[in-house]
């Protein structure tokens, strides 16, 4: 039997494509090599499933890595459209801090549970636990999609496989292979939106504090390459939080990775003029007291003894000890605190991929391939990625809405 659309990985990309071809009255035919759909957006925002932004739309392309190739997508399914078609279909949202968008019940269980809902109302036919080994195209210009259960004819085909970030939720790649053997380039895939391993083996003193509002930045070779504001996490093996998230997306394409310094300003807010301004004051206010406790008032309380330890201050001279020469130090340290960057955290632990099937080769108005017609291709196996806060769904979401419209 002859599918009219089949659509391989019941991920965020290919459940959209599934509803949005339905829509339009297409017959389709779901396959994922799971247990369910959604597999990745039970994890999505540590759970809460943070699905889009709400900033303006036409503001979107520039937090995209090939942003640019996502304009006409933008332009068919915006982030405007997606949230109303969830409050449509019974969703609430929430907007929260960062023009991050939620559930409102805050749950990627009730996201999924309502995508299945979708799919069920809209009649696509879903096959689970069947893994889709390689995809044909016949000399009727139809597709032969092989698969661990067997063999399916299909008019149209949409690769929506993922990408290789969280291989426990089945994306292990597939897709790149499928696509090169159908003559399509692959960019090689890298991690990205992952936290950094550090060289410093003391930073694990630090598991665990988080601190907010600061500034860190990538410099090589003397070079800024890459500079985000907001909240960083400190880990057993270095660093992580949104603004580490955002900075490793800048580190993900540099080649030579040697000698990469980290760099954190811990009072992005004040120049060092005014930050010695504000030392001045403690140490008048606070003559008496320890360094140690008089640095409680600008700095969390765990990382204090090691901040001074790495410019060889002792924490115990007084306020009115402190010389002019002590003062620029730990002005120093409080603007441009320096780490050693030894690598980027492994796919297990990055929350996407960058790189995938070259843009260049897909019709941005249809997410059709531009070298075998009939086959399209939606969500994170492109050669796109964007910044934490609901970006990269969104991508998936407008990719397969797009590819499901023009399918079939």
């Amino acid at each position: 039997m002859l599918n009219q659309l089949v659509i391989i990985g019941a991920g965020p990309a290919g459940i959209m494509a599934a509803i949005s071809a339905s829509m339009e009255g297409k017959k389709v035919l779901l396959l994922d090599r799971n247990k369910n759909i959604g597999q990745k957006l039970l994890i999505a925002g540590a759970g809460r499933c943070n699905v889009t932004s709400d900033i303006p739309a036409e503001e979107f392309i520039q937090y995209y890595h090939n942003g640019d190739f996502l304009r006409n997508v933008f332009a068919q399914f915006s982030n405007v459209d997606l949230m109303n078609f969830f409050t449509e279909n019974g969703m609430e949202l929430d907007i929260e801090r960062g023009h991050r968008v939620f559930p409102a019940t805050k749950s990627s269980a009730d996201i999924v549970a309502f995508f299945r809902n979708m799919l069920e109302k809209h009649r696509v036919q879903l096959w689970f636990r069947n893994r889709v080994l390689k995809v044909e195209k016949q000399q009727d210009d139809t597709f032969k999609v092989i698969s661990k259960k067997g063999e399916i004819l299909a008019k149209s085909v949409i690769l929506a496989t993922g990408g290789k970030s969280y291989p426990k939720t089945g994306s292990t790649g597939d897709g790149y292979r499928i696509a090169r053997a159908l003559e399509h380039t692959i960019i090689k895939p890298v991690p990205v939106l992952c936290g950094i391993n550090l060289k410093e083996t003391w930073i694990q003193q630090w598991q665990g504090i988080t601190l907010k509002n600061v500034t860190v930045k990538a410099i090589s070779e003397g070079k800024i390459i890459g500079k985000e504001f907001g909240e960083i996490l400190f880990t057993h093996f270095g660093v992580s939080g949104p603004a580490i998230l955002n900075l490793s997306r800048n580190l993900a394409d540099v080649r030579n990775k040697k000698g990469i310094k980290i760099i954190i300003d811990f009072k992005p807010a004040v120049d060092e003029k005014t930050l010695e301004k504000r030392l001045i004051e403690e140490f008048k206010k606070n003559s008496n007291k320890s360094l140690k406790n008089i640095m409680k008032n600008l700095l969390p309380q765990n990382i204090i003894e090691e901040f001074l330890l790495m410019g060889t201050l002792s924490g115990e001279i007084k306020g009115n000890q402190v010389t002019a020469e002590q003062r620029k130090i730990l002005i120093s340290l409080l603007k441009n605190f320096c780490f050693n960057f030894d690598c980027l955290r492994d796919f297990d632990q990055a929350i996407v991929t960058r790189g995938g099937v070259s843009v260049k080769e897909i019709n941005p108005k249809t997410m059709e391939s531009k070298i075998v017609p009939g086959l399209f291709f939606a969500g994170e196996i492109l050669d796109i990625d964007g910044k934490t806060g609901g970006f990269n769904l969104q991508a998936a979401f407008s990719t397969g809405f797009v590819a499901g419209k023009h399918a079939g």
